[in-house]
């Protein structure tokens, strides 16, 4: 049965904090409880990144974790990951389906209301929507603001994740807005202490569940 991301979803991103790896980030997470986890690799050659995901499936696998591999569908069925991340640009949501099967996990990132709408006729099983603040590592794209989660709510079939800027002041905007995630990176992997800090991520996206 496949695991859909709910609550906190973690992007790696080693260049964020130099001298901490895709791995030494995912184990500190994995200890704070992440359930989620997004490899995200575009500087490392193929084989380099396979290395890397290779491992994260170890470990994520022990912990009980799901793990989603950025935009490479050779490397998640290489590794066995949960599934893929696709932005626009990518592979084919519908062909990805076709060869990940219908057990595989396959997200979509989608920026504007008009691309939500579009993603409701593709075989996906979340989208992504941001950035909903000023992101730290994505600045392309002007914030959309915590209400289109409320107006993407009443259109989507599926979940919605949250991405781009979300910190702990904000993140319970974010999912009482309607999110079924949050996705995070420098917040969490910028902290010197990120095992408490995914701990207390996931404490605040819960309160506001929970309430």
């Amino acid at each position: 049965m496949k695991k859909i991301p709910s609550g906190l979803y973690l992007i790696t991103d080693q260049y964020i904090v130099k001298g901490l790896s895709h791995i030494q980030i995912a184990e500190k997470a994995l200890l704070g409880g992440i359930k989620f986890i997004q490899y995200r690799e575009k500087q490392l050659s193929k084989r380099e990144s396979y290395k890397i995901a290779f491992q994260l499936r170890e470990i994520t696998m022990r912990f009980g974790t799901a793990l989603i591999i950025n935009d490479d569908i050779d490397i998640a069925m290489a590794v066995d990951a949960n599934g893929v991340h696709l932005g626009q640009d990518d592979f084919p949501a519908q062909m990805a389906r076709k060869i990940l099967g219908n057990d595989k996990i396959i997200g979509l990132s989608t920026h504007s209301l008009k691309e939500v709408e579009e993603a409701q006729s593709l075989d996906v099983d979340y989208i992504g929507i941001g950035p909903i603040f000023k992101s730290a590592t994505k600045d392309v794209r002007e914030p959309l603001g915590v209400d289109i989660i409320k107006e993407i709510k009443k259109i989507s079939r599926v979940p919605v994740i949250a991405i781009g800027g979300i910190n702990e002041e904000n993140i319970a905007d974010v999912m009482k807005a309607g999110a079924d995630a949050a996705a995070v990176i420098s917040a969490i992997i910028s902290r010197e202490d990120i095992t408490a800090a995914v701990k207390g991520f996931i404490r605040r996206a819960g309160d506001v569940k929970i309430k």
